[in-house]
C-alpha cells in the first residue's frame, strides 16, 4: 500500500495547533524567530512583551515608554476588589496561583476595563481626525454620540478616590517628552487632554484625567489596540496582587473578610417572624 500523501504523526500534531509566536524543538527555544539564548539579558521585560505581542523587538526607548506605562499602575491598595480578593483568597490558604486568579478574574469591564475603553474612546476620535475634522469638532462630536446613547462616565476621566489622580499629570508629562523627542507623535495626548477640556467646559468643572486614561494615551501613541490595553493592565496590575498575596500569607489571619466582624452587613430583607404552626407541631 502506498505511504504517498499520507501524513507522519508529527506532521498531523504540527496541524493542530499553529502559531508564529514560538519556534520549539529539544534543545531549541525561538521566540518571534529569535534564539532565546540571544535575548536573554539583552531583552528587558517591557520589549520582550512587546515581541511577543507585535512580532518584532521595539526601539529602547518604545520599551521604556511601555515600562513607564506598566509600572504606573501595579497596585493601589485593598480598597480596589482585585488588591482585597487576592488577599482574602490567601486567608483562605490557597496558593499563590489562585490567590492571583481569584484576583485576576475580577478585572473587568468595570474594574480593569477603562483603560480598554477610552483607548477605543480616542481611537474614534483619530478616525474622525483622519477624515478631516478638527481636533475640537471630532471630540465635541463624539462626546455628543456618548453622552446621547451611554449615559455614563466618560472612560478615562474622574476618580472615585482621588481628586486628581497623581499618576496621570506625571504620565502625561513623561508621553510629552518622548513626543518631543520623536519617539511617539503625541496626538494621543492631545485628544485625552481635549477630551478633558471638552468635559470641564460642558459641566462647569474640571474631571481630571485618571490612571486608565493616560496609560489609554500611552498605549495608543505606541500603537496597541484596544483589547490588548486590557490585558497590559492585568499585566501590570498582576504585580500588585502578588505582592500583596504573598505578604497576606505570610500573616496569620484566617478566613479574613471583606469587613471587621464587628461591622456586618445591612439586612433589608424580611424582619423576624415565627414559624407557622401546623398540625403535627403538637404530637
Amino acid at each position: 500500500m502506498s505511504n504517498v500523501g499520507k501524513k507522519t504523526g508529527r506532521e498531523r500534531g504540527e496541524e493542530w495547533w499553529q502559531t508564529d509566536i514560538i519556534e520549539m524543538r529539544p534543545g531549541m527555544i525561538r521566540l518571534r524567530g529569535y534564539e532565546i539564548q540571544d535575548l536573554i539579558g539583552r531583552v528587558s521585560f517591557p520589549a520582550m512583551i512587546w515581541l511577543m505581542l507585535r512580532g518584532e523587538l521595539p526601539g529602547e526607548e518604545q520599551a521604556a515608554l511601555l515600562g513607564i506605562a506598566l509600572g504606573a499602575a501595579v497596585d493601589h491598595g485593598p480598597q480596589a476588589p482585585s488588591i482585597a480578593i487576592a488577599r482574602m483568597a490567601a486567608t483562605c490558604g490557597v496558593g499563590i496561583n489562585s490567590a492571583m486568579a481569584s484576583a485576576i478574574n475580577v478585572l473587568g469591564d468595570v474594574h480593569g476595563g477603562a483603560g480598554e475603553q477610552a483607548l477605543a474612546f480616542y481611537g474614534d476620535i483619530a478616525a474622525a481626525l483622519d477624515g478631516g475634522e478638527t481636533l475640537a469638532d471630532a471630540v465635541s462630536v463624539r462626546l455628543d454620540r456618548f453622552f446621547a446613547e451611554e449615559k455614563s462616565y466618560v472612560p478615562g476621566l474622574g476618580h472615585r478616590f482621588h481628586p486628581v489622580d497623581p499618576r496621570a499629570p506625571r504620565l502625561i508629562e513623561l508621553t510629552r517628552d518622548f513626543a518631543a523627542r520623536g519617539i511617539v507623535g503625541g496626538r494621543f495626548a492631545d485628544i485625552a487632554e481635549a477630551v478633558e477640556a471638552e468635559v470641564a467646559r460642558r459641566k462647569g468643572k474640571k474631571i481630571p484625567l485618571n490612571i486608565d486614561g493616560a496609560t489609554a494615551v500611552i498605549y495608543g501613541e505606541l500603537g496597541f489596540p484596544p483589547p490588548l490595553t486590557r490585558g497590559l493592565f492585568v499585566l501590570s496590575r498582576s504585580v500588585g496582587i502578588l505582592a500583596h498575596a504573598w505578604e497576606q500569607s505570610q500573616q496569620s489571619d484566617r478566613n479574613k473578610g471583606p469587613l471587621p466582624r464587628e461591622w456586618l452587613w445591612a439586612y433589608t430583607g424580611t424582619p423576624v417572624r415565627p414559624f407557622p404552626q401546623r398540625e403535627d407541631d403538637s404530637k
